[in-house]
């Protein structure tokens, strides 16, 4: 695994410095003035397991990933919503029926399209990328997941718009009573930071997806709120127990197997895709940081990625928030009656993104009996043996139980503005 020659090189604080660089001059030049939207949304309820507040989905995730998390420290949605968004993009988000609704979530995926696209359109940022040395590139190779600038920022403001959303199911806990608020008050409070440095990647993106945090907030007297001192402990201890898992793995394959450090992420992908390659490459005893909040001396002055994410992001999305209009729509439950075309037993994914996504998918389909004839990464193709269309409907619900929007239209290539 080499970048033009040169062999790539695990450095996080290096690369952290490369991505600081790129965004110092200026990130989101240009970003488009929030236009009035309408947005139409389907609604259903989760269905807790009898005598549990957590879906099956969710209970085998906190199994399976979360330990030594507890039920009782987790807080589920109490429904999920399905829309379409003006990227002409299929989603699935959730919300708590006693906090903000449905627009946090819509509103955040209509800020993400517009930071991405206002990178999308950055000359400037375009021709710094383009400069780049050889070695910095290595660095990026070496220690990041998306190894392309514009993509590992794209990927940061997801992240943040995810963080949003899911705390969001914790709204009713917290002084803020209106999305701006909200939005406001999990910046000011710090609530980005603590995710960052606390969390860890797949925990952040699994747990999102299925409508679940394992969170509690305390209001402070000065009106901000802060991790419970529990909250602190757990996260502390799934991130350790993720690290060690990492660490197992990579001396497993590197001194038992006696494997190169490539070599072993590359038999190992699929344990590492899980539970991040890039702690198994931390040195033993070290605490990762996230790369946006490390801070950097640039041109003399004090500068950290995250801050500048932050504020625009909250920017855009309280001035969406308020031009948006949400509809709620019935949802097409299908009926028990009618035969299925050969082109009724395809659908796409647009959120199927990797292997690991194609095993889920796989498996939540051949669990209830469903056979797959052909799976395809590239094109987010699925075929699959429905035997009626109340069937597949019972299929789509399970497939976004676990956080994935199938539909049956062809998705829309995206765009170099858009693609992630």
């Amino acid at each position: 695994m080499t970048t033009n020659g040169h062999e790539p090189r695990y450095d996080r604080r290096a690369a952290s410095r490369v991505l600081a660089v790129l965004a110092r001059p200026g990130l989101f030049a240009g970003v488009a003035a929030a236009q009035a939207r309408r947005i139409e949304y389907t609604c259903a309820p989760l269905r807790p397991e009898p005598g549990s507040h957590l879906t099956l989905s969710q209970r085998l995730y906190l199994e399976r990933f979360m330990r030594p998390c507890r039920a009782d420290q987790v807080t589920s949605a109490t429904h999920r919503i399905a829309w379409t968004d003006s990227d002409g993009i299929p989603n699935t988000g959730h919300f708590h029926s006693g906090g903000l609704g449905p627009i946090v979530p819509i509103a955040m995926r209509e800020a993400v399209l517009t930071l991405w696209h206002a990178l999308g359109a950055d000359t400037g940022l375009a021709h710094r990328i383009s400069g780049l040395s050889e070695r910095d590139r290595d660095v990026l190779e070496g220690t990041t997941t998306d190894h392309e600038p514009l993509d590992i920022f794209r990927v940061g403001i997801e992240a943040a718009g995810r963080a949003l959303a899911q705390h969001a199911l914790l709204a009713r806990w917290t002084p803020y009573r209106t999305p701006a608020e909200f939005a406001a008050g999990m910046r000011d409070s710090g609530i980005y930071g603590a995710v960052a440095t606390r969390w860890y990647w797949e925990l952040q993106a699994s747990s999102y997806r299925r409508g679940m945090i394992a969170v509690t907030l305390s209001t402070q007297p000065d009106g901000t709120v802060r991790y419970s001192a529990d909250t602190v402990a757990i996260l502390r201890s799934m991130k350790d127990s993720t690290i060690e898992d990492a660490h197992r793995i990579m001396r497993r394959a590197t001194v038992s197997e006696g494997l190169s450090i490539p070599d072993a992420i590359a038999k190992y992908h699929d344990e590492l895709d899980l539970i991040s390659r890039q702690y198994a490459l931390l040195p033993p005893g070290t605490r990762p940081a996230c790369l946006a909040a490390m801070p950097h001396q640039l041109d003399g002055a004090h500068y950290s990625i995250l801050p500048v994410v932050l504020d625009r992001f909250t920017e855009v999305f309280t001035a969406i928030a308020e031009r948006l209009t949400l509809a709620e729509t019935p949802a097409d439950t299908g009926s028990d009656s009618g035969e299925l075309t050969a082109e009724d037993q395809v659908f796409y994914v647009p959120d199927m993104n990797c292997k690991h996504c194609v095993r889920t998918i796989t498996g939540v389909l051949e669990s209830m009996d469903i056979a797959v004839h052909d799976i395809d990464l590239i094109s987010k193709r699925v075929a699959a043996e429905f035997r009626s269309p109340r069937n597949r409907h019972r299929a789509f619900e399970a497939l976004r139980d676990g956080g994935y929007n199938p539909t049956t239209d062809v998705p829309a290539p995206a765009t170099s503005e858009t693609a992630v």
